[in-house]
């Protein structure tokens, strides 16, 4: 009975969800209990966040996963979420986890271009993968192993915590006829779908959430990209532009982060780091599930503002495409890690082509 007691006391122990202490079996005496098995030292840390709790999905992950990260360990993991700005600026997140002005972060590894070129492809890849083949590829693929290696060069642990599906191709205030349109047009875009409209000929810039819808008026941009329906219409740019295009060629799917400072991550416990990825783990599940019931409503919401939906044409999308190629190519021969990431995800897309092919129904 005593040891019965001992080894089920000690699997609650060791799960971090309570406080407890497990007396030695008179049996095993002699054993030295695993130090992971007792009590974590409880933590209080910072979260700055690149985009506001207010939006949906994109903010709501980011405050939703700090809150089950307490509820998972018991109160012994403490992120407090701040909005961007109050102790960051949106896109000084990386410097501010990195140098350990915070502990931690919310965003997406997609705007790190300037820091880590590599990086871009952890967010969102034009014509890229749908949710399923991107989270095969990054935690079977060899995907986070690179990951990681990336980020601790640069002093972050960074955990995958949170995916939304396909995003809106963007809000512009003309209709593009043909892939002529691009050249010259000042627009608001993310990622490495910004190289591709470079590469064609459009003036691409990075400009935070909370500043698109005023540029959009003023006339400084032409035409914007920011998220998904329901994110967008959030940020009411129909009020500001007209035509609103589809697929979201260059976002397919998305991953969002939690970074941490990597000697902070490196002071967890086993159970607490396991509690995090956890809980980012479910964030990840949340994202997606509520991603895609969201959409139909916030469509069918913009239709009734007025909203002129187009989809891209065939010869667009080919367009578009090809100058993808160009980049990826481009970027590879003049980046390692790019080339090293980007060939781990050909060659996993590959593989995978060959399930994918068969495996579902064409619509």
């Amino acid at each position: 009975m005593k040891l019965r007691h001992y080894l089920t006391c000690s699997l609650i122990a060791a799960s971090g969800l309570v406080s407890v202490a497990c007396g030695q079996p008179e049996t095993e005496k002699t054993g030295t209990a695993s130090p992971d098995a007792r009590p974590s030292t409880p933590i209080q840390w910072r979260t700055t966040s690149t985009y506001p709790s207010t939006l949906p999905l994109i903010g709501t992950m980011g405050k939703r996963v700090t809150v089950e990260i307490g509820k998972v360990s018991g109160g012994n993991i403490t992120l407090k979420f701040y909005e961007p700005g109050v102790l960051a600026p949106p896109f000084e997140t990386f410097d501010a986890v990195k140098y350990g002005a915070v502990e931690s972060g919310w965003s997406t590894p997609g705007y790190w271009a300037g820091k880590e070129p590599a990086l871009q492809l952890f967010a969102s890849v034009p014509f890229g993968p749908s949710a399923p083949e991107y989270m095969g590829w990054f935690d079977y693929g060899g995907g986070k192993q690179l990951f990681d290696e990336i980020y601790h060069t640069h002093g972050i642990h960074s955990v995958i915590c949170g995916m939304t599906p396909p995003e809106a191709a963007g809000w512009y205030k003309k209709e593009m006829k043909s892939i002529e349109d691009f050249k010259g047009l000042k627009i608001r875009f993310f990622g490495l779908g910004a190289k591709v409209l470079e590469e064609i000929g459009a003036a691409p810039q990075l400009i935070a959430g909370g500043e698109i819808y005023q540029a959009l008026e003023l006339g400084t941009i032409d035409a914007s990209e920011y998220a998904m329906p329901v994110v967008d219409y959030n940020m009411g740019f129909y009020e500001v532009a007209d035509h609103y295009y589809f697929p979201g060629w260059h976002q397919q799917s998305t991953f969002f982060e939690l970074m941490f400072n990597l000697d902070a991550w490196n002071g967890l416990s086993e159970t607490q780091q396991h509690q995090i990825n956890t809980a980012c783990a479910a964030n990840v599940r949340y994202g997606i599930s509520e991603g895609e019931a969201l959409q139909p409503d916030a469509i069918e919401k913009l239709k009734t503002k007025g909203v002129k939906i187009h989809m891209w044409s065939p010869e667009i999308l080919a367009a578009l495409e090809t100058a993808w190629r160009k980049v990826a190519t481009d970027m590879a021969e003049d980046d390692p890690n790019f080339a090293r990431v980007w060939q781990s995800l050909q060659t996993f897309r590959a593989r995978y082509k060959s399930w994918g092919d068969i495996g579902y129904l064409k619509e």
